[in-house]
């Protein structure tokens, strides 16, 4: 099984190119455009044209299936499309699986979107509103009665238990919230451009749902991400420096539900997570010590803290500290917290400028970034290179 070997996919592909619209609370047309205008943004990053593209990638929840999104890009035929589950998770999953179609030979040119009027249509922060009858439904059944309605709530069960077994405070959460704005201010592209924050800022700002406030919670946002991914060979051949797909991983844990596992033996880590850190660092032969920068996704403050921790970067407990002692240069963007909210994958971007040399936050010399995806449900992580 591959959950206990190396795999041969890395080094295989990369991605070329990145585009995404402006990001913003109300952009003011259909979420198919959304999406259309950041792979056309993307392919024009990557020098390639909508006939090029023989493949498509998105996530379960986007509205703009793959044959209309290639229509109206001007895409013709496909050989591949394909759509990742579990929300953010998916985020790093949709580059793998791009990187399997290119790697195989399935398709040359694949393009991985994700567009959504997050804030001005559907809000995934307001929470429950219905479930069809679905054994994932059924599984909510357990919680939704007694008040765990929303995200925040889901995620706050388990950052207490985080909090009560390490002796911390609330107060060690707002390190990443001051981390990604400072990132953010400045960050031309970022909602919070030009607005950082301190930790008296974070400390003063109104409860969500205990340990919870508000700046511990990542944005709403109405935008579109894409990213263009083809052979290493090929990438040599276009415009800009790639970045190559080193290692990519899924991951799920024991016991896992969707931002509810409670019944696992502990709630103080992120299983899933470490699924993906052990095939990550066995498949690329890299460990924490190697990476340049990490992007690490960011939908509520406690889970980058307890993924720092499951890929090895400091112990149990001590991801507060380690960020606030800017120990590994993180979420350069601003992050969904302050740059915006596309479900993790303007952070893939962000990780490509990286590389690149293009970022507005440049790490000198960055040769290797993580990239995780969206924790407490089933996940996904890249490690991106520089070629050569």
């Amino acid at each position: 099984m591959s959950i206990r070997r190396a795999d041969s996919l890395g080094g295989r592909a990369a991605i070329v190119g990145i585009g995404a619209t402006e990001f913003s609370k109300d952009s003011g047309r259909s979420e198919l455009k959304l999406a259309v205008e950041a792979v056309r943004a993307a392919l024009d990053d990557a020098g390639l044209t909508p006939a090029d593209v023989d493949g498509l990638v998105t996530f379960t929840m986007d509205t703009s299936p793959e044959i209309t999104v290639a229509q109206a890009a001007g895409i013709g035929e496909l050989s591949f499309f394909s759509r990742i589950h579990y929300g953010g998770g998916a985020a790093c999953a949709t580059v793998q699986q791009a990187a399997l179609a290119v790697a195989s030979g399935i398709a040359d040119v694949v393009v991985c979107y994700r567009a959504f009027n997050e804030r001005s249509g559907r809000r995934f922060g307001s929470g429950v509103q219905r479930r069809e009858p679905t054994a994932e439904g059924a599984a909510l059944g357990w919680n939704l009665p007694y008040g765990l309605l929303t995200p925040a709530s889901w995620v706050a069960m388990a950052a207490r238990r985080y909090l009560h077994v390490y002796g911390l405070g609330p107060e060690v959460f707002g390190h990443v919230a001051v981390l990604d704005r400072r990132h953010a201010a400045r960050n031309p592209a970022a909602y919070f451009h030009g607005k950082p924050i301190t930790l008296a800022d974070h400390a003063a700002s109104r409860w969500i749902v205990d340990p919870l406030r508000l700046l511990d919670c990542c944005q709403e946002t109405d935008g579109g991400q894409a990213l263009v991914v083809t052979s290493v060979e090929r990438a040599r051949d276009l415009p800009r420096p790639p970045a190559v797909v080193v290692a990519a991983a899924q991951g799920a844990g024991r016991s896992q539900e969707q931002m509810t596992s409670y019944y696992r033996d502990g709630l103080t880590g992120l299983p899933e997570t470490a699924v993906v850190a052990r095939q990550l660092w066995r498949s690329s032969g890299l460990s924490p010590a190697d990476i340049d920068v990490g992007i690490l996704y960011d939908h509520f403050t406690p889970f980058v803290l307890m993924q720092l921790e499951e890929f090895g970067f400091c112990g149990p407990g001590e991801g507060g500290a380690f960020v606030a002692a800017d120990a590994l240069p993180l979420n350069t963007h601003g992050g969904q917290l302050g740059e915006a909210y596309l479900h993790g994958m303007n952070g893939i971007a962000e990780a490509v400028r990286q590389i690149r040399g293009t970022s507005v936050n440049q790490v000198a010399g960055a040769a290797r970034t993580l990239v995780t995806a969206g924790t407490g449900v089933p996940t996904s992580g890249l490690v991106l290179g520089a070629d050569g």
